[in-house]
């Protein structure tokens, strides 16, 4: 069973999920990045770019999922170096700063409470983040095009595309798949026409959407809105139903 709420921390999501062990779970990419616990390690879920596919076998998991572009900052790792990996975060800090950390997260009430209490603590030492990247996803989640978006942000379409790889892991053209994929797949699971959807979210026709789907979320449409499980953003398999609802648009772990 899935289950989620908005963090504490602005724009960030607390979730728990325990798989049912009844098949593989399917994480859509969003442009987040997550901190996971599971079996009292610490792991970090960086951006996909491509469906992640886990094995659904049964086990408690929980989460904090980051807003776009935020995690780096508070990890202290480009998004880049992450991309498409789920690493443990003793693999990422020096040991004993990571199993701190984890002991403390063990020594929580619960869990996601533990990673919720140490993504606030990360955010105070970091400062405010940066809002350069909150800017780059509301223009790209608005449809600009991108050599437009980098006029709009006063910078060069190089300086957008070196700003993007360290804070969401991959190029503004693929962060903006990705947001429009995510756009789409909240409409149709609202009860929108697929001619519809490509039509609001910027899609050529239907055939593009499809073929955008299937590349990446690895299944047609039909397929991933009608299977049991959707979701994105973990390390886990995660619940029945919809994509994830959070501060930050549609995205959550999906089984099909």
């Amino acid at each position: 069973m899935y289950a989620q709420r908005a963090s504490r921390l602005a724009g960030a999501v607390v979730w728990t999920n325990t798989p049912t062990g009844d098949g593989p779970g399917r994480v859509l990419p969003d442009g987040c990045m997550d901190l996971l616990w599971y079996d009292g390690r610490l792991l970090v879920a960086g951006p996909d770019t491509r469906a992640h596919v886990t094995d659904g076998a049964p086990g408690t998991w929980a989460g904090v999922r980051f807003h776009p572009g935020t995690a780096p900052a508070l990890l202290g790792v480009p998004a880049e170096a992450l991309r498409d990996r789920r690493v443990d975060l003793t693999d990422l800090w020096p040991a004993t700063r990571a199993r701190r950390l984890a002991a403390r997260v063990n020594a929580a009430p619960d869990p996601a409470t533990g990673l919720e209490e140490a993504a606030l603590s990360r955010a105070a030492e970091t400062g405010p983040p940066d809002p350069l990247p909150g800017r780059i996803v509301a223009a790209l989640d608005a449809g600009r095009p991108v050599a437009a978006t980098a006029d709009a942000l006063g910078i060069t379409a190089r300086t957008l595309h070196r700003h993007c790889l360290a804070a969401f892991g991959y190029g503004p053209k693929t962060l903006a798949r990705v947001l429009r994929l995510q756009r789409a797949l909240a409409l149709a699971r609202e009860g929108t026409p697929l001619a519809e959807t490509a039509a609001r979210t910027g899609f050529a026709d239907q055939a593009h959407l499809t073929r955008d789907v299937r590349e990446l979320a690895g299944l047609p449409p039909a397929q991933l809105l009608g299977g049991r499980r959707a979701s994105s953003g973990s390390g886990g398999s995660q619940a029945d139903g919809a994509n994830r609802s959070t501060p930050w648009p549609s995205g959550s772990p999906t089984t099909a």
